[in-house]
């Protein structure tokens, strides 16, 4: 009985070995399940210039610069307009008008011909926070520069040195700046060209059309009846773009001899007056009204508002009108004879 039992518990610790042993060798012998290799999402950040709405390589940290650019005909074909972001075309006095052009994206070698400032152009460049450039001033600008409110640089101060004269035009149409001496001003007067106080302006995304309105494949503006200051625009289904000229000649940069093309063209019905015998214009950018834009070949109908200083397109909601991304050109007219008179489409 004792040797059954001896024989018994053998075979059973025998058996529990060799079940052991094969587990161990099924384990073995069974690969193991590997698991998929851990990839890191690598998440690009995406920089887009604030006023124009467009992927750069590089986050934009320049402080927008505004210049007053002539436009008088004897001014034509200026320097360095391709460039801005931004421009603004708005009376200075009787029928005449000039540019205020916006840069941060990029700085041309020169912008020109540089002219005098205006009250409304001021307040502009402060509702921007931009460094202001400009060659002379009327008398309301000339206190609001002198008493810095904002930071700027003048012709008046610097002809010969920061400004240069052309030989190849007579004056007040032959001022220039390079980008070069822009900074070099902003450094003598203590400007920073860091850029701070952020301008909100709403885009498309690249999933929306943004094909809204009346389909209008050109549009006219007129200053008066002075045919220099006739401005046309003609949409360029291609390319999605429109194309500007100005008195019958497609508006070029003298720099690169490009013809100048738009995103957006908009137009703002202000109210305008004249405030001295030379017919130096003030012009309402508080109280907002009936506006115009164009962009994609369609016309909208919409309001201005001033945004945080900025007259800007508004839906009836309130909100920013969204632009297509890329170069925009703005028109104030005045709001005698008004919008329906001065701009004309066409199909």
């Amino acid at each position: 009985m004792f040797k059954s039992n001896k024989l018994f518990m053998a075979l059973a610790v025998s058996a529990l070995f060799i079940g052991g042993c094969s587990k161990e060798k099924e384990a073995e012998e069974t690969p193991k399940e590997e698991k998929p290799p851990v990839v890191e999402t690598v998440v690009e950040e995406v920089h887009v210039a604030p006023l124009t709405g467009e992927v750069v390589e590089e986050e934009i940290t320049q402080r927008p610069i505004i210049v007053t650019v002539n436009n008088h005909p004897q001014a034509r074909p200026q320097s360095g307009i391709a460039e801005a972001d931004i421009i603004y075309e708005m009376l200075a006095e009787g029928n005449v008008t000039r540019f205020l052009a916006v840069y941060q994206s990029a700085l041309p070698e020169k912008v020109g011909p540089v002219r005098s400032a205006r009250n409304y152009f001021v307040d502009i460049a402060k509702a921007y926070d931009a460094f202001y450039v400009a060659h002379g001033y009327s008398p309301e600008a000339k206190s609001m520069l002198s008493n810095n409110v904002v930071d700027n640089i003048n012709g008046m101060n610097y002809d010969g040195t920061l400004f240069k004269r052309s030989t190849d035009r007579v004056a007040p149409h032959n001022s220039y700046i390079s980008s070069e001496n822009i900074l070099k001003g902003a450094e003598k007067v203590g400007a920073s060209m860091n850029y701070s106080e952020k301008v909100v302006q709403a885009f498309y995304e690249p999933d929306e059309h943004g094909k809204i309105g009346i389909e209008t494949s050109q549009v006219d503006v007129y200053y008066g009846n002075n045919k220099s200051f006739h401005n046309t625009y003609v949409y360029d289904h291609q390319n999605n773009h429109y194309e500007r000229q100005s008195a019958g000649e497609t508006t070029k940069d003298l720099l690169t001899g490009d013809a100048l093309t738009f995103a957006n063209v908009l137009f703002f019905e202000m109210n305008h007056k004249t405030i001295d015998n030379v017919g130096r214009q003030d012009i309402d950018l508080t109280s907002g009204g009936n506006a115009y834009v164009f962009q994609n070949g369609y016309l909208r109908e919409v309001k201005w508002a001033n945004v945080d200083g900025i007259p800007m397109a508004v839906e009836e909601s309130g909100e920013l009108v969204k632009l297509v991304p890329g170069k925009s050109w703005v028109h104030f007219v005045p709001s005698s004879p008004g919008l329906q008179a001065i701009v004309k489409t066409q199909p």
